[in-house]
């Protein structure tokens, strides 16, 4: 079913970054949530309101809620569809992680009058009708967000949108809240004397209250700067060193101003005796081919080292295993020498994880003390950076 409504409703789906591509699936998306949830609306008021049960009253609402989110995040796609102009010369992508946030926080609101709701059920019970005809109906609309669960989880990682993935997790916990709320209408019949149908309302919410948290955290954490994937950031790498002339790569940032918008820059090291030229040439190459297979304008700088001196590349070693004693996430790039009578300075950049113990002097002084019981005199010279993608792919 989904992929034979992506055929029939969007044209080029396989062009993502495409602002109309992007939109048509919005659209799509939004359209779908608005019919389906409306429906669920209606049938759960009715069976709500016919056997006097909160519970499903209240997943009804949640329908409605959801029905409204589907509104907002089509007006959100529709801005974020606009293309770059004066004021944002990166496009208007980020209204995707914005109107998400917003769809956040309709579903803490929700949650919490679900909450306060049920919490007076639970002190002042009513009692509830079972029906068995009604409780088949409920069950049928937890198959319908099953499917819609899965729809949306499949555009939006096809399009790495945040708000079809919310809209996916919400979708999720709409089927264990109506299940839950099925599950207190059969206990209900059962005996009287507990109110099922309030305990059911505050599990709901419960489960409300988290999937509201988790989607505001990831978006949260899209707008102050997440670093981008291990998958993409491992492939850029692995694009790079494509190119037998690039002997290593380091430094690597990834900018992101919402899906199909990002910007990157990269220290290639490359051999100090190549022709110039022909070093930029594969330079522009590698940037030109992440463009097109990995949608990122990359700016990536040359750094020349030298890779056929015996002595530099027994020192290099020999600092790299002093390193992974001392931590195996350390790494080291941009290393030289510089010899003279009476000693020698190695100087090099260590990359330090966010959660490393040790300090930066400290991390020096360990390697100092490794290298006091070496027969050359050594002095080291070391910069400390943190990395702005996942520690372990760099």
């Amino acid at each position: 079913m989904t992929q034979f409504l992506i055929k029939r409703f969007i044209k080029d789906p396989e062009n993502i970054r495409d602002e109309k591509v992007r939109l048509a699936y919005g659209t799509l998306t939004s359209a779908i949530g608005m019919c389906c949830n409306i429906f669920l609306f209606i049938l759960k008021g009715i069976i709500g309101l016919t056997i006097h049960s909160i519970s499903i009253v209240s997943d009804g609402f949640n329908n409605l809620s959801d029905c409204m989110s589907c509104l907002i995040t089509l007006f959100g796609y529709r801005l974020s569809a606009k293309p770059a102009d004066k004021e944002h010369p990166f496009g208007h992508g980020r209204m995707e992680y914005v109107v998400s946030f917003i769809v956040a926080i309709i579903i803490f609101i929700f949650g919490f009058q679900l909450l306060t709701t049920s919490i007076d059920k639970i002190i002042h019970p009513d009692e509830v009708s079972f029906n068995l005809v009604l409780v088949v109906i409920l069950a049928a609309s937890i198959l319908v967000k099953v499917w819609m669960a899965f729809f949306y989880k499949s555009i939006g990682t096809k399009i790495n949108n945040l708000a079809i993935k919310a809209a996916s997790d919400d979708s999720r916990n709409d089927v264990l809240a109506t299940a839950i709320s099925l599950i207190a209408i059969i206990l209900s019949a059962v005996t009287k004397d507990i109110p099922f149908d309030g305990i059911a309302g505050v599990i709901l919410a419960c489960f409300i209250f988290y999937s509201g948290y988790g989607i505001a955290i990831e978006i949260i954490n899209q707008l102050l700067g997440a670093p981008a994937s291990k998958e993409l950031t491992a492939a850029i790498r692995n694009q790079m060193l494509s190119h037998k002339e690039i002997v290593g790569v380091h430094d690597m940032i990834i900018h992101d101003y919402g899906p199909g918008v990002q910007i990157g820059s990269a220290h290639a090291e490359v051999n100090a005796k190549m022709d110039f030229l022909a070093a930029h040439d594969v330079i522009d190459e590698a940037e030109r081919e992440i463009e097109e297979n990995l949608h990122v304008m990359m700016t990536i700088h040359m750094d020349p080292i030298i890779v056929d001196d015996p002595q530099l590349n027994e020192y290099k070693k020999m600092v790299d295993a002093i390193l992974n004693a001392i931590d195996p996430n350390l790494s080291m790039h941009d290393f030289r020498m510089v010899s003279g009578p009476m000693h020698t300075n190695l100087v090099f950049d260590i990359l330090v994880p966010y959660d490393e113990k040790l300090s930066n002097a400290e991390i020096k002084d360990k390697i100092d003390a490794q290298l006091a019981g070496k027969p050359v005199k050594f002095y080291t010279v070391i910069h400390f950076d943190r990395g702005f993608i996942s520690e372990e792919d760099e």
